[in-house]
């Protein structure tokens, strides 16, 4: 039995007549005809009752005409769903969102994916420091990663988000809490709480405001991730300069303030350059079309000393 002799039959059961039938299949009446014997033949059971007059379908082709109808349908779907899979529109991405990122970067992406892609479903790694994002990624366990560049190598590519100013998290009842205004000079005294990884980019931006205004931070505390940093701050153990959207993340105890010369520090997007996954380039062209990731801004992760 082939895909053909499914169509054909199905045609003369819906039109009810062979020569309708054969001008709808663009085939000659003969031809048909013999496929649907051939067909009853395979079965070996009577699909169509035939008369000079009409064509009817008996009890076994009434059943067997649902079942093929099922049959095809089921198949056009499953070449559909193949070539979305092809293409980059059907899928499950699995993305890592850095520290607080994903408060407030994902519920962008996710509704920039649902209204161009939703076929991909996104499988969310949240509050992950860029070197483990980086690992991540490089082992394969990662397919992109909203992370804070440089990290070393080149087998990296990454595309920027959005430049954050650095601001200050201190416990709401901090001298420093409600001073007009604050300079990164006016920390130099304070008991700074950090990020524990050695290769984390918020510390390295928190070490270049410090000693670019003419100190080196004293890191008292350290964290494994912002929720830990905060709750830190929060127990008046110290001070911190985070990213500003670290702000989205409302935690009693600490209040943040803007504060002047402190750098500023990049998030981005960033995937592997060997990459064979068509839903990785479809996902970037949706941020792209969104707004959400500035075009023509690629460049290679380089090893920053």
């Amino acid at each position: 039995m082939e895909l053909r002799h499914l169509n054909h039959f199905v045609a003369v059961a819906e039109t009810r007549h062979f020569g309708q039938a054969a001008k709808r299949l663009f085939l000659a009446q003969p031809a048909l005809s013999q496929s649907v014997r051939q067909l009853e033949t395979e079965l070996g059971v009577t699909l169509l009752a035939r008369t000079t007059r009409q064509v009817s379908l008996t009890p076994a082709g009434e059943f067997f005409y649902r079942e093929a109808i099922r049959i095809l349908e089921s198949l056009d779907e499953t070449v559909r769903g193949v070539r979305r899979i092809t293409e980059g529109r059907l899928g499950l991405v699995r993305i890592g969102f850095t520290g607080t990122a994903a408060f407030d970067q994902l519920p962008s992406i996710s509704r920039a994916l649902k209204q161009r892609l939703p076929g991909i479903a996104l499988e969310v790694h949240g509050d992950l420091l860029t070197p483990a994002q980086v690992e991540g990624l490089r082992s394969e366990h990662l397919d992109m990663a909203v992370l804070r560049p440089p990290v070393a190598g080149d087998d990296l590519v990454v595309r920027t988000i959005s430049t954050e100013s650095l601001v200050l998290a201190v416990p709401t009842d901090h001298r420093l809490a409600d001073q007009p205004a604050l300079e990164v000079l006016d920390v130099s005294y304070e008991d700074f709480v950090m990020y524990s990884d050695s290769h984390s980019a918020v510390n390295d931006a928190v070490v270049r405001s410090c000693r670019a205004a003419g100190f080196t931070p004293r890191r008292e505390h350290e964290a494994p991730d912002t929720s830990v940093l905060l709750a830190l701050v929060s127990a008046g153990l110290g001070v911190a300069l985070v990213p500003e959207s670290v702000r989205a993340l409302k935690l009693d105890g600490v209040t943040f303030r803007d504060i002047s010369g402190a750098t500023t520090i990049d998030l981005a997007l960033a995937w592997r350059r060997d990459h064979s996954s068509p839903l990785v380039d479809s996902l970037v062209q949706a941020l792209e079309d969104a707004d959400i990731l500035p075009p023509n801004d690629a460049q290679t992760l380089k090893d920053i000393s």
